[in-house]
């Protein structure tokens, strides 16, 4: 068992379970339709990541509330001391809430391990494992104020249109629309205790920093809480990422005449939709990467290197790789 982290802190439950809030909630939700079509009338199961922080217990409840029937999924990582008990808390909100669930939407816990060593990059390779061993169709307890945070950072990072846009609300992320305050006060109403993580308190890590020192002095400098703002530009992005898209599919990213003759927008997005198909594995292409391939399609460079190590080049009007076959469309 390794002690580089501290333990969680178990927050204890409120006294009178109740669901009015998580009802009034579910508004801004965006789980997936409860009806299992004809011929099975059992609802339909959703597969939750809890590992017992408020948000995703909160996501429990919500997902109960909406008629579906939640599959909740631990992952122990083995990074703090008595992780491996932390499964207890799920199994202690799931038996809580079965008490006043339909037989047929009692919630199932599944605990799962993965190892990972100490080191660079650690909240990335945990994240990375985890989601390794999840099912692919996962539904997390990401909230607006994760989503605002995203935000943040993606800009600060440099991201495109696409990376300001932040998360996609959906089943993946159904519970995008709730405040973390309010994924609290679901715990509270509906009885449950939960884990708070002392590491997030910790101001190494970006997202950290961004949480307690950025997004408040922001809201100070702007008097106003710029969660539901982010929020709100994040999807009308994303709005407009989705047209792009549709537009720049109908462009030959290895057609290198068509491709200079596209609008820049409609280039860019192509060759860097074809550049993550090329690169499978790799980090998303940087705008630098994506300058260089229409480079070469206008004869401006004989060849480049991208992510991935591989390199593109122009023959006979058009892009390959190095490999001198044409990369899937």
């Amino acid at each position: 068992m390794r002690t580089g982290a501290p333990a969680l802190r178990l927050v204890r439950r409120g006294e009178a379970p109740t669901r009015d809030l998580a009802r009034r909630l579910l508004e801004r939700c965006s789980f997936p339709p409860t009806e299992a079509g004809e011929g099975n009338p059992r609802p339909v199961a959703v597969a939750c990541a809890v590992s017992g922080g408020a948000d995703s217990l909160a996501l429990l409840v919500l997902a109960l509330e909406s008629g579906l029937r939640p599959v909740a999924y631990h992952v122990d990582h083995g990074l703090r001391p008595g992780s491996a008990d932390e499964i207890s808390v799920v199994q202690e909100a799931a038996r809580r809430l079965n008490q006043s669930a339909p037989a047929d939407r009692q919630i199932e816990t599944c605990s799962l391990s993965v190892d990972v060593t100490p080191g660079p990059n650690l909240e990335a390779r945990a994240r990375e494992a985890r989601f390794a061993v999840l099912p692919p169709a996962i539904a997390t307890g990401h909230t607006a104020d994760d989503q605002a945070e995203t935000v943040l950072i993606n800009l600060l990072r440099g991201a495109s249109g696409s990376g300001l846009a932040g998360m996609a609300a959906g089943p993946r992320h159904p519970i995008l629309g709730v405040r973390r305050s309010e994924t609290r006060a679901v715990c509270r109403e509906a009885g449950l205790e939960w884990l708070e993580d002392p590491s997030n308190s910790d101001l190494g890590p970006l997202r950290n920093r961004v949480r307690h020192e950025l997004l408040p002095r922001l809201n100070e400098l702007s008097g106003r809480d710029l969660v539901p703002v982010l929020c709100r530009q994040a999807e009308l992005l994303r709005d407009d990422a989705a047209l792009l898209d549709e537009l720049a599919a109908v462009v030959d990213p290895t057609d290198a005449r068509q491709l200079t003759a596209a609008p820049l927008p409609l280039a860019r997005r192509a060759v860097r939709a074809w550049l993550r198909q090329a690169t499978p594995g790799s980090h998303p292409p940087s705008s630098a990467a994506v300058d260089r391939v229409l480079a070469v399609a206008a004869g401006r460079a004989l060849a480049c290197e991208v992510e991935g190590g591989i390199a593109v080049r122009r023959r006979k009007g058009r892009l390959v790789t190095d490999s001198g076959t044409r990369p899937v469309k």
